[in-house]
């Protein structure tokens, strides 16, 4: 499966969840023990107070970024405008002539374009966003995208935009077509859900806004970032095989009836990776994003599983989700009640906060209470 169609069933699944309207009014946790907020206060992971053994710790905790603000790598990028680049439409490649970037809008699954932008230096051309772009100075923006991640038409062409950046991971096509086909410049391009992949996007994403030499140091800031981070956590992390958290990421929709289990092509893997865990759903062979079974979620056993905020909410908090699906409950994390929550528009988002990201959930893994 590619990224673009692994992102297109992840937009499938979000959008019959969102028919329920359980985007964005989900209940707050209910039942059992409320997860505690691990907050990164600034110090090194290393001085934290790790738990004695994180496979068998107790409790469900909720990751935080320090802040929801992105730095740019600089002020006021010199462009050079027009720009020539090449689209990756869904029916194949053409070359787009970019000439006006005064209106922009950044639309995509975990708001990673919007980011891109902002981390580039030119937030203040953003003029929309999509609901997953909630970092500081974004968040405000009129968003485009009605019930959750379906893109309005009226909505984006009452903002004026002059470019529109997608990954196509949000529609539907025709939208996007029709949006072009009104004068738009609309600008596909290829959006891995990786670390690796987020360098790559920022790449794309400078290009077409005519500032590919800043694209390269951003691109570079976030693979520093992201390395420095992982060598961090591998410091604290258990390193033998048996020591190691075994995880899974989870997203649910609980009114929708929905239950995947995120493998390969989520960015799951790279979060698992990153934090030093063993990635369970490669472990038992599962690709890709797939509802989830009892035998695939007795077989893996997780000790921990990642949730988004939302998603937990939405099924009635771990006793709602453990009540619907008895077969969490006899996995070692169910057992131990061992979810980490993170903020929907936070967990999936690879792009300049790939490695704040990590640093999240690697606090609410390793030292829950802070």
């Amino acid at each position: 499966m590619t990224s673009r169609r692994a992102l297109a069933l992840v937009g499938a699944v979000l959008v019959a969840s969102l028919a329920t309207a359980l985007i964005g009014c989900a209940a707050p946790h209910q039942g059992g023990t409320t997860p505690s907020p691990t907050i990164a206060d600034g110090r090194p992971l290393a001085e934290l107070d790790l738990v004695a053994d994180p496979r068998t710790h107790v409790g469900p905790s909720t990751a935080l970024l320090a802040t929801e603000t992105i730095e740019p790598i600089d002020t006021d990028p010199a462009q050079q405008l027009p720009a020539s680049v090449i689209s990756r439409d869904p029916g194949g490649d053409i070359e787009i002539t970019v000439d006006d970037t005064s209106r922009v809008i950044g639309l995509d699954m975990a708001g990673s374009i919007a980011a891109s932008i902002w981390g580039l230096g030119l937030g203040e051309t953003l003029v929309g966003r999509d609901t997953s772009t909630t970092f500081d100075g974004a968040a405000d923006l009129p968003a485009v995208t009605s019930g959750g991640h379906t893109i309005d038409a009226e909505s984006v062409l009452a903002l004026r935009p002059t470019l529109i950046i997608t990954d196509g991971s949000i529609g539907p096509r025709d939208v996007l077509t029709q949006l072009r086909e009104s004068g738009v410049t609309v600008v596909f391009v290829d959006n891995e859900a990786s670390f690796d992949g987020a360098a790559d996007l920022v790449r794309d994403v400078a290009a077409a806004l005519g500032v590919a030499a800043t694209g390269d140091l951003l691109s570079q800031r976030i693979q520093s970032d992201v390395d420095a981070k992982v060598a961090e956590i591998a410091a604290i992390a258990p390193t033998d095989d048996a020591g190691r958290v075994r995880m899974i990421f989870l997203y649910l929709r609980g009114g929708s009836g929905i239950y995947y289990l995120f493998g390969e092509e989520s960015g799951a893997t790279n979060l698992i990776l990153g934090l030093g865990g063993v990635d369970v759903a490669g472990e038992i062979g599962w690709t890709g994003m797939q509802p989830m079974t009892d035998e695939a979620i007795i077989a893996a056993n997780p000790d921990l599983i990642f949730v988004m905020t939302d998603g937990i909410a939405s099924t009635g908090g771990i006793d709602g989700l453990l009540l619907a699906k008895p077969a969490i409950a006899l996995t070692a994390a169910g057992q131990n009640r061992r979810f980490v929550d993170m903020a929907d528009g936070d967990i999936l988002s690879f792009g300049p906060r790939s490695a704040a990201v990590l640093d999240g959930l690697a606090r609410a893994v390793y030292a829950p209470a802070g």
